[in-house]
């Protein structure tokens, strides 16, 4: 896995929690939508069924357990970047890679803080990231 691949893991699993997030919303608007069902009779010996609302809070949880992993796992990949960055000489490819690659920053929106033209951010990306993956080979 090269600089980049390994950088942009962070950008992925942040989207990936994104989306996570919002799925658990729906579910949870769901959840307040299900009704139970009074009407069946339960029969001995048989299927437990279990209920509407039961199946959906359980699902709920579980989706909340796989987002908190999920964070877990950001934050760990995000403390090792950053270390990595620290170990980093040139600022300017310091800060280019925190703004893209922690913060989620886009390439116009780093050069117009960084007070380049988007060429030269992208000049500097690459150098970054050759840097990168040298330090990285160094841990």
């Amino acid at each position: 896995m090269n600089a980049k691949e390994y950088l942009s893991q962070a950008l992925w699993l942040d989207q990936m929690i994104d989306s996570k997030l919002e799925q658990l919303g729906t579910l949870k608007s769901l959840a307040m939508k299900v009704t139970s069902s009074f009407t069946k009779e339960k029969i001995c010996g048989g299927n437990i069924e279990k209920s509407k609302m039961e199946s959906t809070i359980v699902k709920v949880i579980d989706l909340e357990n796989e987002i908190n992993a999920d964070i877990d796992r950001l934050v760990d990949l995000k403390k090792d970047i950053q270390d990595t960055i620290n170990m980093m000489d040139d600022i300017n490819q310091q800060l280019l890679l925190e703004l893209r690659y922690l913060s989620g920053k886009g390439w116009d929106e780093i050069a117009a803080s960084m007070g380049y033209d988007p060429r030269t951010v992208y000049r500097i990306h690459g150098k970054a990231l050759k840097e990168f993956e040298r330090m990285k080979l160094c841990q």
